[in-house]
């Protein structure tokens, strides 16, 4: 009798014993092939990511844009406030103080009331 429960107790430490290799092989293997997948995706995206420009000529090219853009408003509207202040700004912003001066006289001279449009007119003019 005693050998049938030890012969019953080995063939069930066995099953045990194999169903726990068997757990802890799909375990790993989820864990590499996870693993691989995420390592493999980050390869690609820096593969295929585009070269970053220089942070200064993309800023300048950023202001560039935007003069032009507020040029083009001038063109249709020749005394729009918010483009003259903008074309100002932007020109000031790049280091073009004489090319700012234009749209200041404008804007002052449309309107001579706005103490602020005379005080950065003679900021930049040096005065």
């Amino acid at each position: 009798m005693e050998s049938i429960e030890k012969k019953y107790n080995k063939a069930r430490e066995m099953r045990s014993l194999r169903i726990k290799q068997i757990f802890i092989s799909v375990s790993i293997v989820s864990f590499v092939g996870s693993t691989a997948f995420t390592v493999g995706k980050l390869f690609i995206e820096g593969l295929n990511r585009p070269q970053p420009i220089p942070t200064q000529n993309a800023k300048v090219l950023s202001l560039a844009e935007e003069e032009r853009g507020y040029q083009l408003v001038l063109q249709r509207e020749s005394e729009n406030q918010t483009a003259l202040e903008g074309l100002a700004d932007v020109r000031m912003r790049m280091g073009n103080q004489k090319g700012a001066v234009e749209p200041l006289e404008k804007l002052v001279k449309l309107y001579p009331d706005r103490e602020d449009y005379k005080v950065l007119l003679g900021k930049v003019k040096g005065k």
